[in-house]
This record gives structure tokens, sequence and C-alpha cells, in this order.
């Protein structure tokens, strides 16, 4: 398939919009324990979606899993249980921190570990870092990097001005050391989706040669619903358990609560997650030769989302100047860096 790093950056960005605003249709969620509504989210989000899209996009998707190796499926199901572990904090992180600030957090942890890891195991850095364009590509990354750490900078910055009152009413969970912990380790679990998604490029090559073939641009969606599968077990047997453990099996058959828009919210929000990740793989086939570089876009345009979500929820009111002027940088920054991150990839092409 012929490279378009403009539609490759634009798919990623896609990508990134879905990942910021995922966790909004919870917000109407009403009178459900957070298990519940997470379970729902998960079933849809992580295999009745990718599955029916697989279906729909990959004729031998079944042929193909059946003809993999046991043990590349194996791999790519436990880099996935790596994120379902991860995935499963995302959401204590956004109720600790907030949608701006514990997204900015998590993701650019996850964009650091998920973009840096894959090509140094590889032994490719040395060999991106020789040419023009791969050197262009890495320092696009550096840039969004720094980004990140700048619009962190502006949630610290915030931490440290707004009283507690008004980071609850905005926030009503609000608390920065318990976050950060959980986004720390969030953030680097969940990088197992890069690694996850990276590793099955046998499985890719073999959706294109086993007739009836899948067509390039879906070539992913085999491997990605291996990894959802690996996230769906961790987060199905812990969503069950604390349904258990908390006696909240009944909410969803609940008298007295909206079960039609209950189910129907949550089910939107795995929808809506799960589609960062079907732009991410349809993205790959357009970026060029540097799809590495690919995560880190994804990762930085959920931050930039993300930070105006939280900008337009509020989070951010009764900020000192300073701080705005932080976060405006931060997000300026980030922007510039996918302009360079798709123009050493357009070099390349």
């Amino acid at each position: 398939m012929t490279a378009n790093p403009v539609l490759g950056i634009l798919l990623y960005v896609l990508g990134g919009a879905a990942g910021a605003s995922f966790y909004l249709p919870f917000k109407r969620v009403r009178n459900w324990a957070w298990e519940s509504y997470w379970m729902i989210y998960c079933v849809f989000g992580l295999i009745v979606v990718p599955w029916a899209l697989a279906f729909a996009v990959s004729p031998n998707v079944i042929a193909v899993l059946g003809a993999t190796p046991a043990g590349t499926l194996l791999r790519c199901c436990m880099f996935g249980a790596m994120w379902g572990v991860g995935g499963l904090t995302w959401g204590l992180m956004i109720r600790y921190l907030g949608v701006g600030l514990g997204l900015a957090i998590g993701c650019g942890l996850c964009a650091a570990a998920g973009t840096l890891i894959p090509p140094v195991v590889r032994g490719e850095f040395a060999l991106l870092a020789a040419s023009g364009s791969g050197m262009a590509t890495l320092v696009g990354v550096a840039v969004s990097l720094a980004g990140i750490v700048v619009v962190g900078a502006a949630g610290m910055s915030k931490e440290n001005e707004l009283p507690d009152e008004k980071k609850r009413a905005a926030v009503a969970e609000f608390n920065f050391r318990r976050g950060l912990l959980v986004a720390v380790f969030s953030g680097i679990m969940s990088a197992g989706m890069a690694f996850g998604l990276g590793g099955g490029a046998s499985i890719e090559q073999m959706a294109l040669q086993m007739a009836p073939a899948t067509p390039a641009a879906w070539k992913g969606i085999p491997v990605l619903v291996v990894v959802l599968a690996g996230g769906f077990v961790v987060n199905f047997a812990w969503c069950l358990y604390l349904n258990l453990k908390n006696g909240t099996t009944g909410d969803y058959t609940k008298r007295g609560v909206p079960l039609l828009s209950n189910h129907g919210l949550s089910a939107l929000a795995g929808a809506v997650w799960c589609s960062q990740f079907i732009f991410f793989k349809v993205a790959d086939t357009r970026i060029g030769a540097y799809s590495f570089a690919g995560w880190t876009v994804l990762m930085s345009s959920a931050i930039l989302f993300s930070s105006l979500l939280g900008v337009v929820l509020g989070e951010w009111k009764g900020v000192s100047r300073r701080t705005r002027r932080l976060l405006v940088a931060g997000l300026a920054t980030l922007v510039v860096s996918l302009v360079i991150i798709g123009y050493g990839n357009y070099l390349k092409g």
C-alpha cells in the first residue's frame, strides 16, 4: 500500500481523540458500581466490537489465527494481559486526577515506553539515527515527550495552586499522591498494548497471503483481536470478582435504575475506546517506514484532546496565568511534534 504520511498522522490523531473521550459516557451512568459499568465496557470494547469488525473486513481471520503458532498467540495475549492490568487502573487514575492531568501523565509514560523500547529491543535504534528521515522522526518523538512533560508540569502547577474544594468541584475524588502512583503504574503497564500490536507481524503477513486475503488496510485487525482477548481476560476476571465481593451482580438487572441507558452508555464507551486502536492499526499501513513513532502520535493526541476536554469540564478553572501558559505551551509543543514526525515519514517516503 502506498505510504501517505499525512493521512497516517490524521488517523493517529483521530485515534487519540477517541482515546481521550471514551470515558465521557461513564459520567452519565447512574446507580451502578464501577465494576458493573466497566464490565459492560470491556465486553463490548474488547470482544464484541473488534470481533464484529474482524468478521466484516477480514474474511480469513479464523483461518489465520488457526495457522498462527501457539507461541505467537500466547505472546500477543500476554502483552494484552499486561495492558489489561494497566487498563484496570486507567479508570482509577482518571477518578483521582481528572481527565486532563490523569491522561497527561499516564499517556506520557505509556508513549515513552511503547515508542522507544521496541526499536531498542530489535536493535534498530542506531539505524534510525543514521538517516536524515529517521533522525527527524526521532526528533519528533523527543519533542512530543517534551510536550508531555510540559503538560504534566502544568498539571502539577495546578495541583499547587488550587484549594482542595476547587479540585474536588471538578474531580470529586481528587487525590494527587494516590493518583500519581496509579498513573505511573498504569502508564507503564499500558505500553503492553504497543508491544502486543507490534509483535504480530507474522499474523499480519498471513492475513495478506491466505485466501481469501484480508485487504492491506485491515491487516492489523487479526492481531488486534488477539491482543484485546488477553486484556479482556484480566478485566473480566477483576470485574466479576468485585461484583461478587461487593454484592453488585444485580446491577445489570437492578430495578429503579435506567438500565437501557446504563448498558448503552457503557457499551458506547467500549466502542469509542476500541476505535482508537482500529484507527491506530489502519494508520500503520499508511504512515510509512517509521510506524514505531505512531504510538507517540496516538498518545500525544490523546493528551492534547484530554487536556482540551479538561478545560471544557472546568478542571483548569481558577488556575494562574502562568499555569495556563504552561498548558498552552505543552499543547503547542505536541502539535509541533506531530508535524515533525509526519515530515520525517514524508522524507523516508
